[in-house]
């Protein structure tokens, strides 16, 4: 039996430590709630504006306005919450852009990102989250741009 290594028995700190962060719990809570709001029959821009509502400022200002750069620029996209966050959806009902405020995972500034059913494919390599600490007139031409591409 020489060479067998006995396995641990994991504790309770070593199973926090290896497992999700209370963010991430947290993120998948929300999902859990997204989905009953849905089957209670708040969902899609209702719920998205809920979340909006919810957010300190800086953050709340710049979602409000990231979600009138969206309606302008990709109205084929569907408001809608993804992970507890304020996201837009495709026709398949799957979340292309999101807006992630920091205080979501303690951050210190708030995220744009694209999930892969973005038509964003540029090669090998592309850019699928930004970091966003202020919105400025460059900044959301740049976004208009990249939702419109991603809609696409």
């Amino acid at each position: 039996m020489a060479g067998k290594k006995i396995a641990k028995k994991a504790t309770r700190s070593t199973a926090r430590t290896i497992g999700l962060t209370a963010e991430e719990k947290a993120a998948l809570k929300e999902t859990i709630a997204d989905q009953k709001a849905a089957a209670r029959g708040l969902e899609g821009e209702k719920a998205l504006l809920a979340k909006i509502a919810a957010m300190k400022e800086p953050d709340r200002g710049m979602a409000k306005r990231i979600h009138a750069i969206v309606k302008a620029n990709a109205p084929s996209l569907s408001p809608t919450t993804w992970y507890g966050m304020p996201a837009y959806a495709n026709r398949a009902g799957k979340a292309v852009f999101f807006f992630q405020d920091k205080a979501k995972f303690k951050a210190r500034y708030a995220t744009i990102g694209f999930n892969d059913t973005a038509s964003l494919d540029q090669g090998e390599l592309w850019a699928t989250s930004f970091a966003l600490k202020e919105l400025t007139p460059a900044a959301e031409a740049k976004i208009a741009a990249l939702v419109k591409k991603a809609a696409s």
